[in-house]
């Protein structure tokens, strides 16, 4: 029987607290970014495991002020996966930049190490890396192979809550690490952004960029009287892209209850993986789908690239049945931006491959157990069609 109602492919879990904290915050007075933002760095950068982290307003400007702190100017490359969202490569563009596409590993889905290598040049600034799904990227690895003058920047978008192969959190590595807290993400604020920073004086150098560049800023001059005629000294150019204590009082609700939350993604992708690898063996999954360190924010589904499947059609049948499935990514490198003159690209085969079959199932810490058996049983109905005509 058909749902009454349409399951998203991601869903903010929102309980009463979060409600209560947002309206604590608009009886305060003070809605901007203040005393809730800087609790919540402290509590992420606690639960992460690392020294810092500065909020901003997206993971695009995360990923922004990290490549410009890391000293990427125009001309200079700037190596990441083809297989993401256009954020990723766009902001080494808003540096006058250039993005160099790598390809990924099939069982990851994540930018191959000897691919990166290979796209290395002496003009390589800087490689991004996506965690994509929430599958953890070996980073330790990663820069055992890289030179040491190119910096490695995280992002992990999908990766709040992942492990590194070593069993640390992603964000505790070292490297600038950039999370995000759109509407669909593990923890959600509606929208913002996070950069996870090891040096203390790069931290202070990014929470005075993501504000105009100030030396003081707003919530400073508040409660300090004596300096509201003093806004600091302008010594560089600042952008603005500062958080604010709303979105901050739901985040900190939301990091209390990203246990829970993420206990219910690891079961609905245990429910997905157990029925697709009886019923449906052919289908190909991302490595460690269902494992503990993975966060699980996407599941992605890879059935066979041959002439009896059809993913648009695949995709439009499960909607049919209110069912939110769809499509994480399109290459970015087969984009009219980001073609050469010429019109040509360079061949990432895997990428090109993977892409064209790729489908993500709706998870989320708002679904139910009783969503993820109606989602997979429908899957599994359209895979077994498909397969037989």
């Amino acid at each position: 029987m058909r749902r009454a109602s349409y399951l998203p492919f991601g869903k903010p879990s929102y309980t009463e607290a979060e409600v209560e904290a947002v309206s604590e915050v608009m009886r305060s007075g003070w809605i901007g970014m203040g005393e809730q933002t800087i609790f919540f760095e402290e509590e992420l950068a606690s639960y992460v495991g690392i020294k810092n982290v500065v909020t901003v307003n997206s993971c695009t400007s995360a990923l922004f002020l990290s490549l410009l702190v890391s000293g990427v100017k125009p001309g200079d490359e700037v190596i990441c996966p083809s297989f993401t969202w256009c954020a990723t490569a766009n902001t080494a563009l808003y540096l006058g930049a250039i993005p160099v596409f790598c390809d990924i590993d099939a069982d990851t889905l994540c930018a191959s190490t000897d691919s990166i290598v290979k796209k290395c040049s002496d003009k390589t600034k800087a490689v991004v890396v996506v965690h994509f799904a929430g599958y953890a990227i070996d980073v330790e690895k990663l820069r055992a192979v890289l030179p040491a003058h190119i910096s490695i920047i995280e992002d992990a978008a999908h990766a709040l809550g992942s492990r590194y192969s070593n069993g640390m959190m992603v964000g505790s590595s070292g490297n600038l690490t950039c999370f995000s807290f759109y509407a669909n993400k593990n923890l959600s604020t509606g929208e913002g952004g996070a950069i996870c920073v090891a040096d203390n004086q790069i931290a202070e150098h990014l929470r005075s960029l993501r504000l105009n560049a100030l030396s003081v800023n707003a919530w400073q001059r508040f409660i300090t009287p004596q300096s509201i005629l003093f806004s600091g000294q302008l010594t560089e150019l600042g952008y603005k892209m500062n958080y604010t204590d709303m979105q901050a009082s739901i985040g900190r609700v939301q990091l209390r209850r990203m246990g829970e939350m993420q206990a219910r993604r690891i079961e609905i992708a245990g429910v997905y993986t157990k029925r697709l690898q009886t019923a449906c063996p052919q289908v190909r999954l991302q490595k460690n789908c269902a494992g503990a360190g993975h966060a699980h924010h996407l599941y992605v589904v890879l059935p066979p690239d041959n002439a009896l499947f059809n993913r648009d059609r695949f995709i439009l049948n499960l909607r049919a049945q209110n069912i939110g499935a769809t499509v994480h990514y399109l290459p970015l490198h087969l984009m009219p931006l980001y073609l050469d003159k010429s019109g040509k690209a360079d061949q990432l085969a895997v990428t090109e491959q993977l892409a064209k079959v790729c489908v993500s199932l709706p998870i989320s810490a708002s679904m139910s157990l009783d969503d993820a058996e109606y989602v997979i049983e429908n899957v599994v109905k359209q895979l077994r069609e498909m397969k037989h005509k």
